[in-house]
């Protein structure tokens, strides 16, 4: 049987609408997963229910962060932010990491699973890092990559990549900065920013702060897809 991976979406500024880029979906169900989008829920009970029942969970993309989780006011350049995704969030990746379940983060969602295990991030990178940073909201389609990130030798992301340096695109000014418990940073860009964390003792835990989704559907990236299946291979022998 293919795993069932719940999804965590969006949602709009006005609470009426759920959503999630088509292409989330389509790299789950081209590596052979069967994607499912998970409302916001608030039952603790309901919540590890809906854990007991899904192999995987990936985090999508969104809006930025209640800085309350790391305790920090908030930044003048902080967005806007959705307190029941965030609360969701944080309680089903504690869940699933509980379970030892695999957990796939991208962009918003490599800062929600580190922000779960206790790190912290900078609400806005390009004022609160200091130099010259490379373009982590680019012009180019969202498919294009356009910096190089560079990976620890041995981590779960340069075993899955199968090679030391990668071009990924890039659309966030928030990024992790202290990784959380059991987690380690993985892999950077060349201006220092955390690009990948990932756990040391869980099966499959994993933040990615570029959107291979689209890197995947729209032009096949080899890497993306090698990404995609070893996640749902984990969530699959999980299933198992």
């Amino acid at each position: 049987m293919k795993p069932l991976i719940g999804v965590s979406p969006a949602l709009e500024m006005d609470n009426k609408s759920y959503y999630v880029t088509k292409n989330n979906l389509l790299a789950i169900e081209k590596a052979g997963g069967i994607p499912v989008v998970l409302p916001y829920l608030s039952d603790s009970k309901t919540i590890a229910e809906v854990v007991e029942k899904i192999d995987g969970l990936y985090l999508t993309g969104g809006d930025d962060i209640d800085p309350i989780y790391f305790n920090e006011e908030p930044h003048p350049k902080l967005g806007t932010f959705q307190p029941e995704r965030d609360a969701f969030e944080i309680e089903i990746i504690q869940k699933m990491l509980e379970k030892d379940k695999p957990i796939l983060g991208v962009c918003k969602g490599a800062q929600m699973l580190n922000l779960a295990t206790g790190g912290d991030m900078y609400q806005d990178i390009h004022s609160q890092i200091e130099g010259e940073l490379v373009q982590h909201s680019q012009k180019a389609a969202n498919y294009v990559p356009v910096h190089d990130v560079e990976l620890t030798e041995g981590s779960l992301i340069h075993r899955l990549a199968g090679r030391k340096v990668i071009r990924v695109n890039s659309f966030h000014h928030q990024a992790n900065r202290k990784p959380g418990k059991d987690l380690i940073i993985s892999g950077l860009a060349k201006d220092g920013v955390v690009e990948v964390v990932e756990s040391e003792v869980h099966q499959f835990a994993l933040g990615l702060q570029w959107h291979p989704e689209h890197m995947s559907a729209r032009s096949d990236d080899e890497v993306s897809n090698k990404i995609y299946s070893g996640f749902v291979a984990a969530c699959r022998s999980d299933h198992s």
